[in-house]
């Protein structure tokens, strides 16, 4: 059996302590014991719920700018009427246009982590459902990047405001901060995502919404949250 270096001794303690669900400050506190990495990894926090991925009425998406921010900023591209290129511009958009936007997508330009468009652009948006739907850069008004006023969302994402969506097996992941950040800073966001997301049960949902929650950094395990 192969012998384990002081850094995989000390995170094979620290992920055995992580099984058993920790308040959400025990949580945190706990996750940063891990030893440090060359580069500030980043914590999200994963929710597993009680719904039924499959009906249209539990979905749950959206989008949410944290308290403490997440230490992250984003590349937005705006789908906008040509009036309003330069106020995108200026609001933190790397690009902006419309039919012209359409076709540098369509010739493989994907130099962007958000999309954002005005309502009436999302006839546009329409023909690139192949290249931006399966890497989930769509614009959608529940995740608000389908809006009237581009400009303030461009700038919310540019900032770092964060998409959130449940996958098929009925989690939810959202990225809460940095190793960097505070103890407080990170509880602070963290109480806010779970707050918020425990607000949005579907009616539909009977009994336990919450079944499992944690949380981890890039190049942790996952250590359980008890709410």
């Amino acid at each position: 059996m192969p012998k384990l270096t002081r850094v995989q001794k000390a995170s094979k303690e620290i992920a055995e302590k992580g099984k058993q669900p920790h308040s959400i400050e025990d949580a945190v506190k706990l996750l940063k014991t891990y030893p440090k990495r060359k580069f500030d990894q980043t914590i999200e926090v994963v929710m597993h719920l009680a719904i039924d991925p499959r009906q249209a009425e539990q979905q749950l998406r959206g989008s949410v700018s944290m308290p403490k921010g997440v230490g992250k900023s984003a590349r937005v591209a705006c789908f906008c009427a040509s009036d309003k290129v330069e106020a995108a511009k200026a609001a933190g958009a790397v690009e902006a246009g419309s039919d012209d936007l359409v076709k540098k997508i369509e010739g493989g330009w994907l130099d962007f982590d958000v999309a954002v468009a005005s309502p009436d652009m999302m006839r546009f948006v329409g023909q690139l459902g192949r290249q931006l739907g399966p890497k989930g850069l769509m614009p959608s008004p529940k995740a608000g990047t389908v809006t009237p006023d581009i400009e303030t969302a461009v700038a919310e994402f540019a900032a770092g405001k964060v998409e959130y969506r449940n996958d098929d097996a009925g989690n939810i992941h959202c990225i809460v901060g940095k190793m960097s950040f505070s103890d407080e800073d990170l509880i602070e966001n963290l109480n806010f995502f779970v707050n918020m997301i425990t607000k949005a049960r579907p009616a539909a949902v009977k009994g336990e919404f919450v079944k499992n929650c944690a949380i981890c950094a890039t190049m942790t395990p996952s250590v359980k949250i008890a709410l």
